[in-house]
């Protein structure tokens, strides 16, 4: 089974790290992922040990970081609260009264010991909670660390006479701190306010009146009323009301959506103007909203191979950079170099060698880009799942409900006998059958008066037949035709061919399609220009159809009347190329082929439950076009990881060089270090960014 807790307290990604590695090896335990971003923690165990290991991982935690509480996730003390060392207002004050007596020390020049006496204070004033932190790390074994890298510099600088330079380093760091934190907050509020969503009450419909409830209290079949500004608490259908209900929470779609009775509409959703009456057919756990919670609170903890990547390089390189530190305070001064100089040497060395920059930036840049595609209507399950998508080169389309809306239409109305008005007489026979092309000729004649039909039969296989005004009537396809030697001409036109015969003659047909979505030529066009060598379509559809849909939207191949095992097979071909595939689809049947791709995409507004399930992202309003926009995200959140990574690392040796080399202090150490820090996790903020289209 899997436990989910909230780590309240939570405000380091090195923390993080390591609380990971800790738990990890807590008996029982089969699999830890701490999620920093949401400040959360997945232990996978077996039942039976559940509160064995929930017992030993909190104690493994408090040995690693104190002030970090385990709560379990669904209680009342699970939520937030204000995180970082101290509060913002606290740090700010010690930031400020430190600088001011320092500036006053450095003005003054008070005697000895005076003057080392209130350094030492003010020292201990600013950097306390890290001296702390580093003593309870050696206690527990956890060494190197940024506050083991910070208290032996600075303590060592303080030793060997730096005392101002010791305070200024301890200064510093803390600013640094102090706007990383902020910055990662922002962070975290920026996504927060993306989910924002959860309706948190829900006006029941009783026999006696309205009733305040949670929405996890209504069940399928209730009523409930949403007023103005409220949002809707569960998926339902319109049972009284008409207006506009604003779905840019869940789909990205800025224009309000119409709906009236009998219309679908999805929690989250903001009822604009006027009240609406909804019956429940979701229950809330199993609603649209809940589904996205889901999704984005669980995003961050897949972590991309960039991600883990920097957390063994942190716990690698860290140690390494100790021990040179180490050798240049030892090896030069045994040639005859001076102690001073050298321990001076070292110190700033590990200064410089702490590795925040880009243990935090990395994955600050991959929540952000999944944040970024939230507010785009496209959900990504992961940061493993977004590298992926930023390296597809080949996007594989279902066709119905994909590419075409899976809705017919009346496309061509072809008369040969001008006297027979033959889209009314097939809408009369018609009106009463549920089969989606006779749904579409009725609603072709809408306004029409029908004309009354007697002796109506259905003729299984062929069509319908009836009498209207006194004439036999069928409307049906061409097998009723040949079966009964009635002549028509060849008709070359792409589609469903529905003919109307009166009086055993034929008076005409109809062109019936599915519509092709308004933005798919463009999603391909915008898919082509975004490199992508192959756009293929899958079909179960007949070859004309197929053809003929490839051709208006520009595909580059198109494969006709497959099964679901027929596409997972064309799929799999794809992939044996060596390019990355993506498959978009919507249907119960695409599913074993979303899991088969290197990245699944399922249309969310009308796709299926099981669609959606084996999906890797999902489009939340059904549009195509997002699919470009979420491969324009990821590769933008993927330049932007790799420019912190090429940044800081670049930075952190050139600097580590001046460094050994005697050419900075201490102080110009930790503000490069402290700069290269809050460029990169202001660079990681970037991927938030996306322009509403």
């Amino acid at each position: 089974m899997e436990l989910k807790y909230q780590l309240k307290g939570l405000d380091c990604a090195n923390c993080a790290a390591k609380i990971e590695r800790s738990v990890s090896k807590v008996e029982g335990v089969k699999k830890a992922q701490v999620d920093f971003m949401q400040s959360s923690i997945a232990i996978t165990c077996d039942l039976q040990q559940a509160e064995n290991v929930e017992i030993a991982s909190q104690k493994a935690i408090k040995k690693i970081e104190p002030d970090v509480t385990m709560v379990k996730k669904g209680t009342k003390h699970e939520h937030q609260h204000e995180h970082g060392h101290t509060k913002p207002k606290v740090m700010m004050g010690r930031i400020l009264l430190t600088a001011g007596i320092m500036l006053l020390l450095i003005l003054l020049k008070p005697i000895e010991p005076l003057n080392t006496i209130l350094y030492a204070t003010i020292y201990l004033l600013i950097g306390y909670d890290i001296v702390k932190m580093a003593v309870l790390n050696l206690f527990s074994g956890q060494l190197f660390d940024e506050n083991f890298l910070m208290t032996v510099a600075t303590i060592g600088a303080f030793l060997i006479g730096d005392r101002p330079e010791a305070v200024l380093v301890m200064l510093l760091y803390q600013i640094g701190e102090f706007f990383q934190d902020y910055a990662v907050n922002q962070s975290k509020k920026n996504i927060k306010a993306l989910m924002d969503v959860r309706p948190d009450r829900a006006r029941l419909v009783t026999n006696n009146g309205l009733k305040i409830v949670k929405p996890e209290a209504v069940a399928v079949g209730d009523v409930v009323q949403v007023n103005p500004g409220e949002k809707i608490p569960l998926d339902g259908t319109i049972k009284e009301g008409i207006g506009y209900i604003d779905t840019s929470a869940l789909t990205g779609e800025s224009m309000p959506q119409l709906v009236e009775v009998g219309n679908k509409v999805l929690s989250g959703s903001v009822n604009k103007d006027t009240p609406l009456t909804i019956q429940v057919t979701e229950s809330f756990g199993q609603s649209t909203v809940s589904k996205i919670l889901d999704l984005v609170e669980n995003a961050s903890s897949k972590k991309a191979p960039a991600e883990k990547f920097i957390t063994k390089f942190a716990r690698v390189y860290t140690p390494i950079v100790v021990g040179l530190a180490v050798l240049l305070a030892i090896i030069p001064p045994l040639f005859g170099g001076d102690l001073k100089e050298w321990l001076y040497r070292a110190l700033t060395f590990l200064v410089i060698s702490c590795p925040c920059a880009l243990v935090i930036s990395v994955p600050l840049s991959f929540f952000g880009g999944i944040g970024g595609a939230s507010r785009a209507g496209i959900l990504i399950k992961g940061s493993n799942y977004l590298e992926k998508l930023a390296k597809v080169d080949t996007v594989v389309f279902d066709k119905t409900g994909t590419l075409t809306k899976g809705q017919f239409a009346v496309e061509e109305i072809v008369t040969l006998c001008k006297s027979i008005p033959i889209l009314t007489y097939a809408s009369a026979l018609e009106q009463n059958s549920s089969h989606p092309i006779a749904r579409s000729i009725v609603t072709a004649s809408a306004g029409e008066v029908l004309p009354d039909v007697t002796e109506t039969r259905e003729i299984a296989g062929f069509g319908v037949m009836g009498t209207i005004k006194g004439q036999k009537v069928f409307v049906g396809n061409e097998k009723y035709l040949k079966e009964n030697n009635i002549s028509f001409p060849a008709v070359t036109k792409v589609g469903t061919i529905v003919y109307v015969v009166v009086n055993e003659k034929l008076a005409g047909y109809l062109v019936i399609n599915d519509q092709i979505k308004s933005d798919a030529k463009a999603a391909v066009t915008k898919l082509k220009a975004n490199g992508i060598k192959k756009t293929v379509m899958l079909t179960g559809d007949s070859e004309k159809v197929a053809a003929s849909v490839g051709e208006k939207l520009g595909l580059s191949q198109v494969f006709a009347r497959l099964l679901p095992a027929d596409k997972v097979e064309h799929v799999q071909k794809l992939r044996q190329t060596g390019g990355k595939v993506a498959f978009v689809g919507d249907g119960i049947n695409d599913a074993p082929v979303l899991a088969t791709a290197d990245i699944g995409i399922a249309m969310g507004g009308l796709g299926s439950d099981a669609a959606i399930e084996a999906a890797d992202a999902v489009i939340m309003d059904d549009k195509p076009t997002k699919i470009a926009t979420g491969i324009e995200i990821s590769r933008k959140t993927l330049r932007i990881v790799k420019q912190n990574i090429v940044f800081a690392l670049a930075i952190k040796i050139f600097f580590l060089l001046l460094g050994a080399g005697g050419i900075v202090t201490m102080g110009w150490a930790v503000f490069a270090d402290v700069g290269v820090t809050l460029i990169a996790v202001l660079n990681a903020m970037r991927c938030l960014r996306v322009p509403k289209k």
